[in-house]
């Protein structure tokens, strides 16, 4: 019997990138999949056709990550369709440069609407029906702890506040055996940040392995995060970033 066997899993900004990593890795250990979506509707119908050839339970919902009433409203249809939830990854999450005065107010709220409004009204309406041993599963970023560089203010605070949910939400959801982790990505090759990009050769010169990580490897993190190994890790912030952060 697979690890996950049975469960259900939110994977929010699931249709692509880090999100299908995440929900591929979660399936493949046995894991029903609900992801969400934002404008990629084409993507996210073919992840569910791969998921689901691997004999789970997979939908996708499309979802605004900004929207409150919309994730709060999300709990309540996959349970509906799923009987349960199991395991919550937020991840949808915008992504924004600019230095302080040269970025005006509708941009700080798409931001913290996306980055950490959206999270936090979902976990909200999902903690009724979190049962002992469900998972939290947040991922922040590498300037999640620090502002790496310049222009990356509104984005870093959004992450330290997912850093500063996790924590929290942790030592409220301890007594009920539910565990809250995240993991802080560094520059991993994804459309938002492609190792292609102008910007690809400074991330890397900031990384201690001098590469851009995979997809996969943020997903495998999360998949131990939601397995049984992890029965006694709630709290953490796992960094996995290539040594940005070192």
């Amino acid at each position: 019997m697979k690890s996950l066997q049975g469960k259900t899993a939110i994977v929010t900004g699931g249709s692509r990138g880090i999100g299908a990593s995440i929900a591929q890795k979660l399936a493949a250990d046995g894991a029903n999949i609900a992801l969400t979506y934002g404008k990629s509707g084409a993507e996210a119908d073919k992840l569910v056709a791969s998921l689901t050839a691997l004999g789970i339970k997979a939908k996708a919902y499309q979802v605004n990550a900004a929207d409150k009433a919309a994730m709060a409203a999300l709990p309540a249809t996959v349970l509906k369709d799923f009987g349960g939830i199991d395991i919550i990854v937020n991840n949808a999450g915008v992504f924004s440069m600019g230095a302080i005065g040269d970025v005006n107010a509708d941009e700080y709220t798409r931001v913290m609407g996306t980055n950490v409004d959206g999270p936090f009204a979902l976990i909200n309406a999902a903690t009724p029906h979190l049962k002992s041993g469900a998972r939290i599963i947040n991922i922040s970023s590498g300037l999640g702890e620090r502002a790496g560089m310049p222009g990356v203010s509104l984005y870093t605070a959004s992450k330290f506040a997912v850093t500063g949910l996790t924590r929290a939400w942790a030592k409220d959801f301890g007594p009920k055996g539910i565990l809250v982790n995240a993991i802080l990505p560094g520059p991993i090759d994804t459309d938002m940040n492609p190792e292609t990009s102008t910007f690809a050769d400074f991330q890397r010169s900031l990384t201690a392995l001098g590469r851009y990580g995979k997809p996969d490897e943020i997903g495998n993190v999360a998949a131990f995060l939601a397995g049984p190994g992890a029965s006694y890790v709630t709290g953490a912030l796992i960094a996995v970033d290539g040594g940005w952060n070192a």
